[in-house]
């Protein structure tokens, strides 16, 4: 198998943390060693890869895939074995919010196919607990406990909180709808399933702990917003590098849970 080119630039550089800068970002101990995208000397370019034919593909696909075949983001994440490009998406938000600490509890809300999981364990160390929970099924990672299930599910939440072992010190969710292509319809919707999250995230979250979901541009919903800044002590939103630039995506980072309400 031929081994996988290096992302654009050559040689990796140090990575931009978002909003601008340099910075040394944190180790991710026990991960999959390789190079990182978004580095490259000044000047530098490569030759985009063009499909030769259509082979009755619509243009759509063919558009996708050859940005799959050019993304820099693509070739790394297969270097290094992770499972998507969202992993260094993750990555980033950690590098700069410091969310995935030594030994921590975390779940992985819609897991597939384990990208984001895969970080969050090797971030963690050998002593953190990482659960991912997606309907569909999820292949085996070393270390990690996967459930195939409903995390609405009262039961499906109980066997989340037995495999952690207590309450989680980080919920993440990279969920996201298929889009529709009208703007409105496809907020809504990705707001639906932020909210989802965070219920989940409020019951099972221990004192202190994070929440990480992702949103479209346009902002969070006022009650969505309301309901973050009421449970956690900071709230912030993110569009990490890793982010194309054409996506409506961003994340929502909230930290120092104030803990479960009463009743």
């Amino acid at each position: 198998m031929p081994k996988p080119p290096r992302p654009p630039g050559g040689k990796p550089t140090t990575p931009q943390r978002p909003g601008g800068g340099t910075g040394t970002p944190r180790p991710a101990s026990g991960s999959p060693a390789g190079p990182s995208p978004g580095g490259g000397q000044a000047g530098t370019r490569q030759l985009a890869t063009r499909l030769r034919t259509a082979q009755g593909r619509s243009a759509q696909s063919q558009r996708w895939l050859e940005r799959q075949l050019n993304d820099p983001y693509v070739k790394a994440a297969k270097a290094r074995g992770l499972r998507s490009r969202a992993a260094f998406k993750l990555e980033e938000l950690d590098d700069r919010f410091h969310l995935v600490k030594p030994g921590c509890r975390v779940v992985d809300l819609g897991a597939a196919p384990g990208g984001w999981t895969q970080v969050a364990l090797a971030r963690g160390g050998p002593a953190a607990r990482v659960v991912g929970i997606d309907l569909l099924p999820v292949d085996p990672i070393g270390g990690a406990t996967l459930l195939q299930g409903d995390f609405q599910d009262a039961a499906a939440e109980r066997r989340v909180i037995e495999a952690l072992a207590g309450q989680a010190d980080l919920v993440l969710s990279d969920m996201a709808p298929n889009t529709t292509g009208h703007a409105a319809t496809d907020h809504l919707r990705i707001m639906a399933l932020a909210e989802l999250a965070l219920d989940f995230a409020l019951r099972v979250l221990a004192p202190g702990g994070s929440f990480v979901a992702k949103v479209f541009q346009g902002g969070s919903e006022k009650a969505f917003l309301e309901a973050l800044k009421r449970n956690f002590a900071t709230v912030r939103h993110a569009k990490p590098p890793a982010s194309r630039k054409d996506s409506a995506e961003l994340y929502v980072v909230a930290t120092g849970f104030r803990g479960a309400p009463p009743g």
